[in-house]
């Protein structure tokens, strides 16, 4: 991460989190036209377009105070999604059993790219069961990005959250 984007990361949390919510990843587009804050309630309940457009303002607000960056950009609001970037430690943790990509900035055991079912995150390392039934052992440090995969079984975790949600209200 850019010293530039953990600024804006200062800037934004206190915001984000007053507001009830969680701030997942701060990125900004390689042109640098567009400022990516992707969000999701504390509580677990699932985001929706009215949400994201309140925190829009709200952020839009405070940038435009802070002004950390220079020249015009587009601010962007979004939550994770169902295949969603893997940002956080707990998020290795809270995702575990599920189909995930973890890509390296330096080799580990050989390789960059790693494909399999996350077993969760221990001692800041990143455990996956790869295809071939192996296991990984990926240093949390080392990882540049990693997302989980979009799978049968994510899908509906992800319907049955949203049907609970719409049942609570």
């Amino acid at each position: 991460m850019t010293e530039l984007l953990r600024r804006i990361e200062d800037i934004v949390a206190p915001t984000v989190v007053g507001m009830g919510f969680e701030l997942v990843r701060v990125a900004m587009s390689k042109g640098g036209g567009t400022l990516q804050i992707m969000i999701e309630p504390a509580d677990g309940s699932p985001m929706d377009v009215e949400a994201c457009a309140t925190l829009s303002r709200a952020l839009s607000a405070v940038l435009d105070v802070e002004d950390p960056i220079p020249g015009n950009y587009t601010l962007e609001v979004s939550s994770p999604g169902i295949d969603r970037p893997l940002t956080r430690p707990k998020d290795y943790s809270r995702w575990a059993g599920h189909l995930a990509r973890v890509e390296t900035a330096e080799p580990v055991d050989g390789r960059r790219r790693f494909k399999g079912t996350l077993l969760g995150l221990s001692d800041g390392v990143v455990r996956l069961r790869l295809e071939d039934g192996t296991e990984a052992a990926v240093p949390l440090a080392a990882v540049s990005r990693a997302k989980l995969e979009m799978t049968d079984a994510l899908i509906e975790e992800h319907r049955l959250a949203q049907q609970g949600a719409s049942q609570a209200h």
